[in-house]
């Protein structure tokens, strides 16, 4: 299971919003030139596009605004939704640039077959991810409530 971190921002009798948090690590870490989350969670998106709900647990009292809960999702799901986003889309684009070159041989051909691969590939991978959301597979699912105290603290380099 990938876990992390999320603050209830708004809550009813049914249904809790939460907003994902950014980790302390975000920025401080060797990698942080060379990372992609940063600009993701900052620039290319507001925190209430990122916003999701999550039913109100049955058996635990409901969530409050402001509390932070751990969610996740299954690792297999996160493994097969990227395989159908990365991988399904270069295999079409590689697969119909092969066929294209061993029966005519002209780049051009090749080159358009390519593209026509990769944009079959897209739409192939666009129909499986609404299919996958459809039966809740890339769903979120509430863990556990996380502690004031509980922080995420970065593997290697103790002092």
């Amino acid at each position: 299971m990938v876990e992390d971190f999320a603050r209830v921002v708004a809550a009813d009798a049914d249904f809790a919003w939460l907003e994902p948090e950014q980790g302390p690590s975000c920025g401080a870490c060797s990698a942080s030139a060379a990372c992609g989350a940063k600009g993701i969670g900052t620039l290319a998106s507001k925190l209430e596009a990122r916003r999701f709900a999550l039913p109100q647990p049955a058996d635990e009292p409901r969530f409050r605004v402001g509390e932070r809960i751990v969610v996740g999702v299954g690792a297999p799901t996160l493994v097969s939704g990227a395989a159908i986003a990365y991988m399904l889309p270069l295999l079409t684009l590689f697969g119909a640039g092969f066929v294209a070159q061993a029966l005519d041989g002209r780049d051009g051909v090749t080159l358009l077959a390519s593209i026509g691969g990769l944009c079959a590939g897209l739409a192939l991978a666009a129909l499986l991810a609404r299919r996958m959301s459809a039966r809740g597979g890339l769903a979120l699912h509430y863990l556990r409530r996380a502690g004031a105290a509980t922080a995420c603290i970065p593997s290697g380099g103790g002092s």
